[in-house]
């Protein structure tokens, strides 16, 4: 596991693209897990911010209830480009729940906002790749925690 800061050490070209996608849309996707074990995927909001990558979602959520009780997820920067000139990025990882009150007031000030009723978590990361097309070959960049980046091509 690893912070999005130890992922910006371990992999930064990878985590600049990735941050890259995720901020060019004000909405991801998520993929958590249901109490049976199927994948929910949702629509989110997220934020890379103070070496993190910050989820926070209204506290009656059904995405906000997987995580309490399973932290596993991925998330999905759901392109636009069907070229994927910019990339398909995506992340998966354990999202922790943040409760101290200092840690929530500053991640509302990093939004411009007053508190809210929210649960906001920050995640770890397991892996991250971004996913382009070049010629005829689909190239995937792709990274996990405590290992080099490395490049698949495919065609």
């Amino acid at each position: 596991m690893a912070s999005w800061a130890e992922f910006e050490e371990q992999a930064p070209e990878l985590a600049s693209r990735v941050r890259a996608r995720f901020e060019a849309h004000k909405h991801l996707l998520i993929a958590t897990l249901r109490r049976d074990g199927a994948p929910r995927i949702s629509g989110i909001e997220v934020l890379v911010w103070n070496g993190g990558l910050w989820l926070g979602m209204m506290p009656a959520s059904m995405k906000g209830r997987d995580l309490v009780r399973d932290p596993r997820f991925a998330l999905h920067s759901a392109p636009v480009d069907l070229a994927l000139a910019e990339g398909d990025a995506k992340v998966g990882g354990r999202a922790h729940r943040v409760t101290d009150e200092a840690e929530l007031a500053a991640y509302w000030q990093a939004l411009g906002r007053d508190s809210m009723e929210a649960v906001v978590f920050r995640a770890d990361l397991d892996e991250a790749a971004i996913t382009t097309v070049s010629g005829d070959e689909l190239v995937i960049d792709s990274w996990r925690a405590g290992d080099a980046p490395r490049q698949v091509r495919r065609k």
